[in-house]
């Protein structure tokens, strides 16, 4: 791992504490440099678990749990925080949860408190969210909390338009990364995964989010959305360079 280069990748100047507040503007200055995408899946290329530094990094392109949560994981591990890979599933269109491994985060230990931190998982939480129960934490993405689903699992919920939804389940259960690495196939792989189904590309901006999907691109500002029919391969070529600095 090449920390100097990590950082700059996501624009990160000085020094790096591992405080809380440290944490706090990495993972901002993470989801805000480095978007959520499973552009390669589309264009058929693998992704291998543990080899996408050159890719996020190097050809500042994004990635998808598997990746992007790894790379950070090891990024906070170099820069000395108390940190650890957990599994999640995900709660799907189906109305269930899916299976274990479905999701990689990670839980951070900071100055005596455990944190769920996850900037693999889309429109998610921009901060940490302390392991704490049945308390509402406001987020610049939204209102969320973590509740006790059952004896092995937390359930992290977003409130939208007045009801908690579910996220994903969760258990505090330290995983290593080949673990991980069924499940990483089947998503680049099954025409059952959402991965493999549509083309998506988003990042969160200071008044909104960005985001590409299959033809579509949407803009929101301020909880306005404006959306663009992207007609050719070249204008979507054009949008993920303008929008995501990415070039494939």
């Amino acid at each position: 791992m090449d920390t100097l280069k990590y950082l700059a990748r996501i624009s990160y100047q000085g020094p790096v504490p591992a405080t809380l507040p440290g944490l706090r503007t990495l993972q901002a200055a993470h989801l805000r440099h480095v978007p959520f995408e499973n552009l390669d899946i589309h264009l058929g290329r693998p992704i291998v678990l543990g080899q996408s530094f050159d890719k996020v990094v190097g050809q500042r392109r994004g990635g998808f749990c598997y990746e992007l949560n790894t790379l950070f994981y090891e990024l906070l591990l170099g820069l000395g925080f108390a940190v650890k890979l957990i599994s999640g599933r995900v709660w799907g269109k189906n109305e269930q949860f899916g299976p274990e491994y479905d999701h990689l985060a990670i839980i951070a230990r900071v100055e005596g408190r455990d944190y769920l931190v996850d900037i693999g998982f889309g429109d998610f939480a921009e901060g940490p969210l302390e392991l704490v129960l049945d308390v509402v934490q406001p987020d610049a993405r939204g209102d969320f909390r973590i509740i006790r689903h059952d004896a092995q699992y937390l359930l992290v919920q977003k409130l939208n338009n007045g009801a908690w939804e579910p996220e994903y389940l969760f258990s505090e259960q330290e995983r290593v990364l080949e673990e991980f690495a069924d499940m990483c196939h089947y998503h680049q792989s099954s025409p059952n995964s959402p991965f493999t189904q549509k083309r998506v590309c988003s990042r969160p901006t200071p008044t909104g989010r960005i985001t590409f999907t299959n033809s579509r691109l949407l803009l929101t500002e301020h909880g306005q959305v404006s959306e663009t029919l992207l007609q050719s391969e070249n204008e979507v070529a054009e949008a993920l360079r303008q929008h995501f600095g990415v070039v494939l």
